[in-house]
């Protein structure tokens, strides 16, 4: 053909390989038969891809410059040339370009890979959560293999290059199609892909460098963690193939429920209950904190709480004691919120009954009307909004 290569691909003769790349890319999305089917349009396809697997080999390209023929006389742009089925597909998706297959593609995937993130569950009180505890836990996890330290083969050997691949982990396929050689790369399937090949695989982890064990270890439970609360031991997770670095071991909080108070947030809640009698002449309720599930002898740290009940408390009054929560991850500590029910007794004998009747006479309210007055949520109803059920 007398047109020149250069003139094909729209590039100055000077133009360097990265700007001949972008000019073949470009003519290969407007041309490739898939996008027009057009059979000039086909031919033109063909010239230009056979411009581009001149220009983008340096040999090629300087003895097309010394004004020799490329083709070697095959008659026509298309016929004989040779280029990779990723040299089309990179036109239209940005890889490495016309010429990655010729000249290596991926290379061999490494034996050696960094290891999974494990991730276990550990139950822990309320108090825990709150004031921070040490655990020990087992995990059972990948370890390296002791007897070929991470390496899978047996003690004296070394893996050795595959002859099929030669150690490029890949080997091509070449097809012929109307626009030439087409040829494509596959991992070897004689080494997997690895380029190297264990001929004698070590027999404890059997060439996976890797074997199972159960471990101990210690976990620091920082004060303040909340159900859900993940934390991370880095690197003590998962080793990986060929001995590879270990992921990170996550420790996932579940808080048990406790039997006195219900964490919100960084605060606690809790309910005390009173006598009627109580509630209108007021007392005092000794309350336990949270610190008393934690409480060694020793300890001059109080653990409960001399709670006021005025005279007149109503039913679902709510008292706060300031400081008496949770301590917050980043400082602080919450409140403790304390509900005041009111018993009302369901069951009275002749002289209690007669007591409340004279009660009512000197109040009152032998026949009381009531007071009648827009609903609210009862305490029990705030109480499920502020846990979120």
């Amino acid at each position: 053909m007398s047109q020149d290569l250069y003139e094909l691909l729209g590039v100055p003769k000077d133009a360097d390989a990265d700007t001949i790349k972008k000019a073949y890319r470009r003519l290969a999305r407007q041309l490739h038969p898939d996008v027009n089917p057009d059979p000039e349009t086909q031919e033109r396809f063909k010239e230009v891809t056979g411009a581009y697997e001149v220009l983008s080999d340096p040999q090629k390209r300087a003895h097309y410059d010394r004004g020799g023929d490329p083709f070697g006389g095959a008659g026509g742009f298309g016929q004989g040339a040779g280029f990779s089925f990723t040299d089309i597909m990179d036109a239209f998706f940005g890889g490495a370009g016309p010429g990655a297959a010729t000249g290596g593609g991926r290379g061999p995937r490494p034996r050696t890979r960094r290891g999974q993130d494990a991730l276990i569950a550990l139950e822990i009180e309320l108090a825990e959560a709150a004031f921070g505890v040490t655990r020990e836990i087992k995990v059972d996890t990948a370890v390296a293999c002791t007897t070929c330290h991470g390496e899978g083969t047996a003690p004296g050997t070394h893996p050795t290059t595959c002859e099929t691949c030669r150690g490029a982990g890949e080997v091509a396929q070449v097809q012929r199609s109307f626009l030439g050689e087409i040829r494509t790369l596959r991992p070897c399937a004689a080494c997997r892909g690895f380029g190297t090949v264990i001929a004698d695989p070590c027999r404890e982890c059997a060439g996976d460098g890797r074997v199972r064990s159960r471990r101990t270890l210690t976990v620091k439970i920082p004060a303040g963690v909340d159900d859900g609360t993940r934390v991370q031991l880095a690197e003590q997770g998962e080793v990986g193939p060929g001995g590879g670095p270990a992921g990170d071991l996550y420790v996932e909080i579940r808080v048990a429920q406790h039997p006195t108070f219900i964490r919100a947030g960084n605060d606690l809640h809790c309910t005390v209950s009173v006598p009627m009698t109580a509630a209108a002449l007021g007392t005092t309720v000794v309350l336990p904190l949270l610190e008393a599930d934690l409480h060694e002898e020793g300890e001059d740290k109080p653990t409960t709480f001399d709670l006021e009940i005025r005279p007149g408390t109503q039913s679902g009054t709510e008292q706060v004691i300031r400081g008496e929560g949770v301590p917050g991850l980043r400082g602080g500590r919450g409140d403790l919120v304390v509900t005041v029910i009111v018993e009302t007794p369901t069951r009275l004998d002749a002289r209690q009954e007669e007591l409340l009747r004279e009660l009512s006479q000197l109040r009152g309210e032998e026949s009381p009307e009531g007071t009648v007055k827009a609903s609210g949520k009862s305490v029990f109803g705030r109480l499920r909004d502020a846990f979120g059920h």
